[in-house]
């Protein structure tokens, strides 16, 4: 069975970038019938909260991002390490003792020397004597052993790819405070959950090369991996500079649509073009991997706001029916059919009702006061209904000789109270209605 997880720390707001890899793995998991899994990385207890936790069920949810099975990691520790025992008795697990500073003069050395920075290894040169001593002063931390030797796969976006072991550093895997640390728990989790297929961003590519030693090491079944391009910001500039800005939980906020951000999410990089749905059920039939390419890919805010503002005005009333609910029953077709042009955003709904449900307070320019009232004079009688505005301009066009601009503005104005808004015909026939 085809198997996908999400993965998140909450350590804040799932943000735009986040989102991407979601929804990839839930896409694929929903269209081989197979199962999604919410799996919050919250090993480091220090910054995970449970705020982050609930927000972030709280935006997938309202995206439409159902899971079947959610795990928090930190619920996981004895598995973890249990795995660490088994690679330390396998002797691919070994202690070092270098401080951060220790390291960096080392990298340093090495780059001054025209050599990679990569570890040297020079804890394996420790007896238990020096372990020992060094325990005295300070903790160690732990490193998985790579075997020296290129590291191969076919990624679902990228490719072949290759890595040669030996050009990369032995991962930490337990950091010197005890903390488990991500590619230790994802690898664990993985062989153990039975996950298929692991879609992330292009920044994993090396973690998932030393992720491969480590799952074939403990006896697993390598996933199929896909990396996809990272989002950049209009100019192509590093989208996390503006990260807290962009989290989902801002974009609801700001009145942006789930299906708008979802569609234009699972088109942005690919070759296809964005096409707003109705649910996110109709994105997974035509969701494909190989549509996407490794270029890094531009994410505009602003782009959200048109496609939601799209979307909303093509909405039928059954995707809006709950924003409606002070409306009565029999006027709501009807007035969204009036005001589904004129929005921008939700909050916009109230605003359009209140025009016709409360009293208006006409604009009424110096200049237009003969006009206008010249224009009342000839208003037909009895209630307005869905002729009265073309009658009623009519008759003032001919009764004042104004047209086009002259005409309308004032009285949409000195009707309405505002100098733009939804067609008058309709609203003058809604408007009867509650007059």
């Amino acid at each position: 069975m085809t198997t996908t997880r999400f993965a998140p720390s909450p350590t804040g707001y799932i943000h735009i970038g986040n989102l991407r890899t979601a929804l990839f793995n839930y896409l694929i998991a929903r269209q081989a019938g197979g199962k999604f899994i919410l799996r919050i990385d919250d090993t480091d207890k220090e910054r995970s909260k449970q705020e982050y936790i609930d927000q972030l069920q709280r935006d997938l949810e309202w995206l439409g991002i159902t899971w079947d099975r959610m795990e928090q990691q930190s619920t996981r520790l004895d598995l973890y390490h249990d795995a660490a025992q088994k690679m330390r008795d396998m002797g691919k697990f070994y202690e070092c003792f270098e401080s951060p500073t220790d390291l960096d003069l080392k990298r340093k050395k090495q780059l001054n020397m025209g050599k990679p920075p990569v570890y040297d290894r020079a804890a394996l040169g420790l007896n238990d004597e020096d372990k020992n001593d060094l325990r005295k002063t300070h903790d160690g931390y732990w490193r998985f052993m790579l075997d020296h030797e290129r590291i191969e796969w076919n990624d679902g976006i990228l490719g072949d790819l290759s890595i040669d072991a030996a050009s990369v550093s032995d991962p930490v895997l337990i950091r010197a405070d005890g903390q488990i640390l991500y590619t230790l728990a994802s690898v664990v989790d993985d062989t153990d959950m039975g996950v298929t297929h692991v879609v992330r961003g292009s920044d994993h590519v090396t973690n998932t090369a030393t992720q491969i030693q480590i799952i074939k090491s403990l006896g697993g079944n390598v996933p199929s991996f896909a990396h996809h391009s990272l989002l950049t910001d209009a100019q192509g500039g590093a989208l996390s500079k503006r990260i807290g800005s962009l989290s989902i939980k801002d974009f609801r906020e700001n009145g942006a649509e789930p299906m708008a951000i979802v569609s234009m999410m699972v088109a942005l990089g690919s070759s296809q073009p964005v096409v707003l749905g109705n649910s996110i059920d109709e994105l997974v039939a035509n969701f494909d991997l190989k549509n996407f390419g490794s270029a890094p890919t531009k994410f505009d805010p602003e782009e959200v706001e048109r496609l939601s503002t799209s979307w909303l005005r093509a909405a039928p009333l059954a995707q809006v029916e709950s924003d409606l609910s002070d409306i009565p029953p029999e006027h709501r077709a009807d007035f969204w059919a009036m005001a589904s042009q004129n929005v921008e955003k939700r909050v916009d709904i109230k605003e359009l009702w209140d025009l016709i449900s409360k009293p208006i307070t006409p604009m009424i320019d110096e200049a237009d006061k003969e006009f206008i009232e010249t224009a009342m004079s000839l208003m037909p009688v009895g209630p307005w209904d869905d002729t009265t505005w073309k009658t009623w301009s009519g008759a003032v066009k001919d009764a004042t000789g104004r047209k086009g601009k002259e005409l309308f503005l004032p009285l949409r104005k000195a009707i309405m109270g505002r100098e733009h808004g939804p067609d008058m015909g309709k609203f003058m026939n809604l408007k009867g209605r509650f007059h």
